[in-house]
């Protein structure tokens, strides 16, 4: 069966039964239909004096067209713990409308290894994205407002930075030239717009603790610089009080329900190539006080999502995970050994030996972060036993174990392996979590450690004004930040073509963005786009309704 005839035929639980699994009474959620709701802020506050429960990671190598399975993977690691009898959450991001309509499709894990209602979560789900969509174009809009009613802040139109952003791949709203039309529309101006799940109002949301929280963190975004270059921030235009009041719901953590009935937050969703690519705080936290075991995943490689996991999630919030699960499949590592798409169906144990190289790669990056990796093999049916062993010698020789996983065809009872070598790490104690860099490290040497530690890169180039900025940034105040780094998801490198483990190449940095409210400095590496566009064949040309009104073509 497919996915998503799989995800049909779910013996769903009221959702009451899964809040009641964690502890949160009925009136503490706030249903959307019968299978998802929202737990109220009340409950949350409630619980922050229990202690803390095992925060596991689950990450993966680079991402090819022959799939990782890393969503897959972290919920049936959350199956397969509630399995051996531990009391397991899971937390993941929100799927973005655009990829589902683009080329990835959802973002619901697959097979025996789903959190439902599959088709729910892929769309609109509980309104989050468009609530996060309004707040920031309330805010486009009362810049221009602003400007138009006589710009008493004295904001330089040539250097309003606040674009504008639209959940949905549109490569033709990139760039664009606002307020034509005459004097009733404005002054024109350059303008654009970015994927929604890259605006920092996203990131917030995904970073805050609270809503008092989040609107500090709102008022502290920079929106435009005036003609001496200082900034013109959010609470300077006031509107960081109307937006909290937008994303007030959107700040509930969502609770769903896995395959095997185990709870699920699903909530929030940055890109991991071109924003942090973490679950929220609020969702992660909370778990982590309801459950003996969390289990959360961080978007693409381990290169961009556990990087920005352990460099920026984990250091604002205060977060120490005790395990790390790098997911790979032996059809990936043999692309990465050079093995054209086509051809994967057939066994090739030396390819496998060259394409480990990449996952070796992540091995030691992890080590790097004092935590203890395992590797999870996602099986597929065409996988050899010469193949599979192949994958755990090599992943012995780096000092590590790789366990064979078969969540996607029998659910829990194919991870229960992974899930008992999990304990025994997490009991064994020998996690000590550490950030790659000092906050207290230049920017400019931020994105160094991580494009020379982390993609093993030989040295970042950027232009003078780009070095300028960072350090006029520093001079405001912002040193500590942390950086964020925008770059394919598909290559260590910035040349998405590019598998393995390449050595021998420069990471250009083509813009720097202040990402105040959030707390960290954007740098855009090579090509990569904050507004994607659709493929040839987008997914939306086979989505639809069939006779029975069910949706076809969504995975």
């Amino acid at each position: 069966m497919s996915d998503i005839e799989i995800a049909r035929k779910a013996n769903k639980k009221p959702i009451q039964e899964i809040g009641a699994k964690l502890g949160i009474g009925a009136e503490h959620l706030l249903p959307f239909g019968h299978d998802k709701a929202k737990v109220s802020a009340e409950f949350i506050n409630s619980v922050q004096g229990n202690d803390d429960g095992n925060l596991i990671l689950v990450t993966a190598i680079n991402p090819t067209p022959a799939g990782e399975g890393k969503t897959t993977t972290t919920v049936g690691l959350g199956d397969g713990l509630n399995a051996i009898g531990k009391n397991a959450c899971i937390c993941i991001r929100e799927a973005s409308l655009g990829p589902n309509f683009g080329m990835k499709g959802g973002a619901a894990g697959g097979g025996y290894a789903q959190v439902v209602p599959m088709e729910d979560m892929n769309l609109h789900f509980t309104g989050d994205f468009h609530a996060i969509t309004s707040a920031h174009s309330l805010l486009a809009a009362m810049v221009d407002n602003h400007i138009y009613w006589g710009n008493s802040l004295e904001i330089d139109t040539r250097r309003v930075v606040w674009r504008r952003v639209v959940d949905m791949n549109d490569r033709a709203l990139r760039q664009i030239t606002a307020s034509l039309g005459g004097v009733s529309n404005g002054f024109p101006r350059e303008a654009g717009f970015d994927i929604t799940v890259a605006s920092e109002v996203m990131a917030i949301l995904c970073l805050a603790n609270d809503l008092a929280d989040l609107e500090k963190r709102l008022g502290d975004m920079i929106v435009a610089y005036r003609r001496d270059r200082s900034p013109v921030f959010c609470r300077d235009i006031k509107a960081e009080g109307a937006m909290t009041v937008l994303l007030k719901d959107a700040m509930q953590p969502n609770l769903v329900q896995t395959l095997e009935n185990n709870p699920a937050f699903v909530h929030g969703g940055p890109f991991a190539n071109i924003a942090h690519g973490c679950n929220s705080v609020v969702a992660t936290k909370t778990a982590l006080k309801l459950a003996d075991y969390v289990v959360t995943e961080a978007g693409f490689g381990a290169d961009l999502g556990a990087e920005k996991f352990m460099n920026i999630k984990c250091r604002k919030a205060g977060l120490s995970p005790k395990a790390v699960v790098i997911v790979a499949t032996v059809r990936a590592l043999k692309m990465n050994g050079g093995v054209a798409r086509a051809d994967l169906g057939a066994e090739n144990v030396d390819a496998v030996k060259k394409g480990c190289a990449n996952l070796g790669r992540h091995i030691e990056n992890m080590s790097k972060y004092g935590v203890p990796a395992v590797v999870g093999i996602n099986h597929f049916v065409t996988d050899t036993d010469a193949e599979v062993q192949a994958v755990k010698d090599y992943v012995a020789s780096q000092g590590a174990e790789a366990v064979l996983c078969k969540h996607w065809a029998l659910g829990s009872e194919g991870t229960k392996d992974l899930a008992n070598r999990i304990v025994e790490v997490v009991e064994g104690g020998s996690a000590a979590y550490k950030p790659l860099y000092p906050d207290q490290m230049g920017l400019f040497e931020k994105i160094e450690a991580v494009a020379k530690g982390i993609y093993r890169a030989d040295s970042v180039t950027a232009d003078k004004k780009i070095k300028d900025q960072l350090k006029q940034w520093e001079e405001a105040g912002y040193g500590n930040l942390p950086v964020c780094m925008a770059k394919t998801q598909y290559s260590f490198t910035t040349d998405q073509n590019w598998r393995g483990a390449p050595t021998g190449f420069d990471i250009p940095v083509r813009e720097v963005r202040l990402s105040a409210g959030a707390g960290f400095v954007v740098a855009i590496c090579g090509e990569i786009m904050t507004m994607p566009g659709l493929p040839r064949v987008p997914a939306a040309e086979s989505i639809h309704l069939n006779e029975a009104g069910e949706i076809e073509g969504l995975f």
